[in-house]
């Protein structure tokens, strides 16, 4: 359940460049806002395939919905089920930390805001979708992002594109793994989103990267 936060509180071409994150500075857990998207790098082989198929090191995405306290909140799209995850545990996850902020190069208003936590409550605990179709009754990580950003904002980020298009602009696609996956038939036509194509949005900007900042986040206190 996320916690209330109140009123303040079909397929396109080529994917564009990633774009040139923000000039070095410190960031901490109180400088996120709601709707702000947290890529991270999950170990998980189908994940890892994923970071390779679209040359990206992203393979995990998220967004905030909760920047009260010390440990934001990350609603996020993830195996078995939709949920909201505490910002440390959601980077525990992540190889070697690495992590990325990006945000809405729009700011928000506060509709803006609480129609975001709406759209992300209304999807809390819809299941996995391991066959990443953006036509699917499931969800998977960057289809739930993007659709939450879309519903509340009308702003839609990154590219939804077939497997033959994403593949395509891949030198080694690695085909053996995605013919595994598939149990030997890769849905060429099935269109889909990575975390890869809402990084590079020209829609969004990287505010924080673990590759050029320091990200301090207070540890909740032991109970």
């Amino acid at each position: 359940m996320i916690r209330t936060i109140g009123m303040v509180g079909m397929c396109a071409g080529s994917r564009p460049a990633l774009r040139t994150p923000e000039p070095p500075g410190g960031f901490s857990a109180g400088d996120l806002q709601i709707g702000d998207l947290v890529f991270i790098r999950v170990t998980a082989r189908p994940f890892l395939e994923v970071a390779s198929a679209t040359n990206s090191w992203t393979n995990h995405v998220g967004v905030v919905v909760d920047n009260r306290g010390d440990d934001p909140l990350i609603a996020e799209s993830t195996f078995p089920l939709a949920r909201t995850t505490p910002m440390t545990s959601f980077l525990k996850r992540s190889e070697r930390g690495r992590c990325a902020v990006g945000r809405l190069t729009t700011p928000l208003s506060d509709t803006h805001r609480s129609m975001l936590i709406a759209a992300a409550e209304r999807r809390m605990g819809t299941r996995y979708d391991t066959g990443f179709n953006v036509n699917s009754r499931r969800q998977f990580c960057s289809r739930f992002v993007r659709e939450v950003i879309q519903e509340a904002t009308d702003i839609q980020i990154g590219e939804v594109e077939t497997f033959a298009m994403l593949l395509r602009n891949n030198a080694d696609p690695r085909l053996a793994f995605w013919r595994l996956w598939y149990f030997g038939r890769i849905p060429w036509q099935r269109c889909t989103v990575t975390p890869a194509s809402l990084l590079r949005s020209p829609l969004v900007h990287i505010v924080f990267d673990t590759q050029r900042d320091a990200l301090r986040i207070r540890q909740p206190a032991a109970t």
